[in-house]
């Protein structure tokens, strides 16, 4: 081993500073033995502590030299094998990791040929022995190395050059070679001795074990982030009255998958559910109890409960998901664009920052509520003004918590850098706020989503509410074709009468309250009819002979989309047409 090893700037001493062990007759001199002993286990501890591949090669590179060899080259399978299985033997191998030469970057796939001395070499955990160029005797060795290099680029090499090549291997297959040369000197070279050798070939061993932990967490971490990825929405809902972004950034893979999701669920009225939640924890179990928990939530809103109404029955599910607590936080919106006010619910969660159509930005202060899985806990719902211009961003604890930055810190940064940026579109607010992010500082998933708020302006809405009684249809009809004539959509009125007699007739059979009735035009007109009765109505074939019915079916044939929601203890109705000569902005 080398006189005075000198650790790169920033780093740590990679292991003991410590001089070129003595000569194999005086190995088993205590002082000696102490220093190596102490050396392989401060380098096998450094190779091991990362689960990352190209951090584990770094690692080794940092071990070899300068302490052991001048220059180090990793060469591994191609493609890299799934290490569960055995893959067979290798048939190409790459270089993955060099340190301290430029050797073999630019080589590409070495190929494996069967029956080679490379494929001896793989299929075998004891190394060949050293090379020293220029010297005679070192056939079987040359093979090796022409073979793994090339001829070019060992012949590249001045004479006196000391290579040494050992095989990687993990628990179940051969993974590639490691590479050790030491360059010639003023002195000449002093080649791999017996003890160095063996040093070698011990750090190779451990090596190929880290390689191929490394490997197989990569597999696992990419099975989960995929999983993850999958539970999350690829596309949110555009509902009128609102532009919806998000993003969601896994963690680095030096750190587990977490639980982090976002999510928008359409309402009647035009509304719309803005959801943001996070797992605790950093597992593919934390990934799994997310898209339980999403999916309860998309549940819930379509139940159009109160927020702090769908934090309370979430909070009832993780309870259900086992006996082990699976905890979580959640922040509930939901923004009704022709009100201009949204309702946030929170548990546990960090608050959203509300942007005012001025640019004054704030951090909502919210009940904060415990987590979802605490039990026992209630939550609050508040109300709060968000006119046209104004914008909420929902977002996890990854964005503004890092290990070198608190969470409060993190949090007046974010709020001051969207009070100063000037937002133009949700997609721009989801960019303002990742640029708060410090390089290479993150370990922790994020999910954002942005809503900017352009509302619905009170002249295109149009709404009553009609005592159940016989005559009530009729004025319903007549209602609808004034705002109709009002808004200049005189195409529309002779369908839309027919499909408001129908659903309000329907509506008044079985309701104790008043029905209501609205009209919204955007580009689209949409009609909602609304009762106390919680009974969905279902499309049926009428016989020939019943005089009832075929209310749903005129409704399906005239309109270009219908459907039925619940709303709390009753349900609304409603169907969409569009309006003549305007391409809709919402795919139908």
């Amino acid at each position: 081993m080398r006189d005075h090893l000198k650790p790169s700037a920033g780093q740590p001493p990679a292991v003991p500073e410590q001089r070129r062990p003595p000569p194999r007759d005086r190995l088993d001199e205590p002082p000696r033995l102490a220093e190596r002993l102490a050396y392989l286990d401060g380098a096998a501890r450094r190779i091991n502590s990362s689960l990352d591949l190209p951090g584990t090669l770094r690692n080794l590179g940092r071990v070899l030299v300068p302490t052991l060899a001048d220059a180090v080259v990793v060469q591994l399978r191609d493609p890299l094998p799934n290490v569960e299985t055995d893959p067979g033997r290798p048939e190409a191998l790459r270089v993955h990791h060099t340190h301290g030469t430029r050797l073999g970057r630019r080589t590409g796939l070495r190929p494996v040929a069967a029956g080679g001395p490379l494929a001896h070499a793989l299929r075998h955990r004891l190394p060949d022995g050293p090379l020293v160029l220029g010297t005679a005797g070192a056939g079987a060795h040359r093979a090796l190395l022409t073979e793994l290099l090339g001829a070019r680029s060992l012949g590249r090499l001045p004479a006196g050059t000391a290579l040494l090549a050992l095989p990687l291997h993990g628990r179940k297959t051969a993974l590639g070679m490691l590479l050790l040369i030491r360059r010639p000197g003023k002195e000449g070279t002093t080649p791999f001795d017996a003890a160095d050798t063996a040093t070698a070939a011990h750090l190779a061993t451990q090596a190929g074990l880290a390689v191929d932990t490394a490997l197989r967490y990569t597999r696992e971490w990419e099975i989960a982030d995929r999983l993850q990825r999958s539970m999350l929405p690829a596309h949110l809902p555009q509902p009128h009255g609102v532009r919806l972004a998000h993003r969601y950034l896994p963690g680095e893979r030096g750190a587990q998958v977490g639980g982090d999701w976002y999510d928008s669920v359409p309402l009647p009225g035009n509304r719309v559910a803005l959801i943001v939640g996070d797992v605790m924890g950093h597992s593919l179990t934390s990934a799994a109890v997310m898209g339980q928990l999403r999916t309860t939530a998309q549940t819930l809103a379509g139940l159009d409960l109160p927020p702090h109404e769908v934090l309370y029955h979430l909070d009832e599910q993780a309870q259900r998901l086992g006996r082990e607590q699976h905890l979580a936080t959640c922040v509930y919106a939901v923004y009704d664009p022709i009100a201009n006010r949204v309702v946030v619910a929170n548990a546990g969660h960090v608050p959203p920052v509300l942007v005012q159509p001025g640019g004054r930005s704030e951090l909502l202060d919210l009940p904060p509520g415990a987590p979802i899985g605490v039990g026992g806990v209630d939550f609050t719902s508040v109300a709060l003004p968000a006119p046209p211009g104004s914008a909420l961003l929902l977002f996890t604890d990854g964005l503004v918590e890092t290990r070198r930055r608190p969470l409060g810190t993190g949090l007046e940064l974010l709020r001051s850098r969207l009070a100063t940026a000037h937002l133009h579109s949700p997609e721009h607010l989801c960019q303002e706020a990742l640029r708060i992010l410090p390089p290479g500082d993150r370990g922790d998933d994020i999910a954002l989503l942005a809503a900017s708020f352009d509302g619905i302006p009170a002249d295109d809405v149009a709404y009553w509410y009609l005592q159940p009684r016989h005559e009530t249809p009729g004025r319903a009809r007549r209602l609808a074709a004034h705002a109709l004539r009002r808004w200049g959509l005189e195409p529309l009125i002779e369908n839309t009468e027919l499909m408001v007699s129908e659903l309000v007739t329907n509506a008044i059979q079985h309701a104790t309250r008043p029905v209501t009735l609205r009209l919204v035009r955007t580009s689209l007109l949409r009609c909602e009819v609304g009762d106390d009765n919680a009974a969905l109505p279902r499309s049926r074939r009428a016989g020939p002979d019943e005089e009832r019915g075929r209310g749903l079916q005129i409704v399906s044939r005239c309109a270009d989309r219908w459907g039925a929601t619940r709303l709390g203890t009753g349900k609304v109705v409603w169907f969409e047409q569009r309006l003549p000569g305007v391409i809709p902005t919402r795919p139908f």
